[in-house]
């Protein structure tokens, strides 16, 4: 996991070159005139979604985690809290491997006590890799408004 903003996005650029596209269309893009929905950057190489919703409690959605695509989850407004772990290593998914959406979820409550939690404010960025168990969208203080936009950087067929 990487968290920081997009002025030092070229530190992050030799990572992988679709991870260097990715944040050059964050710092590039005026997301406040793009509608929410799915956009194609590469086809399914690399694409975001750009998404508003209200931030909700912590445990009110499981940890998530992917096998194909590197999250880049991007504060376009508002701010939220997002709980983070490794791949819990001997638990089972609480759902199957959805492989058309690349995701797998774990119970926060089986992994509340071993999780950090972490900010995301207004510009700033959060990369998860695969096995990065995270939960994003949580409460930070007060609900909060959120447009975010997450791009998925595709590093496995």
């Amino acid at each position: 996991m990487i968290i920081d903003t997009l002025a030092n996005r070229s530190l992050y650029s030799h990572l992988h070159p679709r991870l260097n596209a990715a944040l050059e269309y964050l710092a590039t893009t005026d997301f406040s005139t793009l509608a929410k929905g799915s956009y194609a950057l590469e086809g399914k190489s690399l694409f975001a979604i750009i998404s508003d919703y209200t931030t909700v409690a912590r445990g009110t959605e499981p940890f998530e985690v992917h096998r194909r695509y590197i999250d880049v989850q991007y504060i376009v407004s508002g701010e939220e809290e997002f709980g983070f772990l490794p791949k819990p290593a001997h638990q089972q998914p609480c759902s199957a491997y959805n492989d058309e959406r690349d995701f797998e979820e774990y119970s926060y409550d089986l992994n509340q006590a071993a999780a950090s939690y972490v900010a995301l404010k207004s510009g700033m960025f959060a990369i998860f890799y695969p096995d990065d168990a995270h939960m994003p969208c949580c409460t930070l203080g007060a609900e909060s408004q959120v447009r975010k936009v997450v791009v998925k950087v595709q590093i496995a067929d």
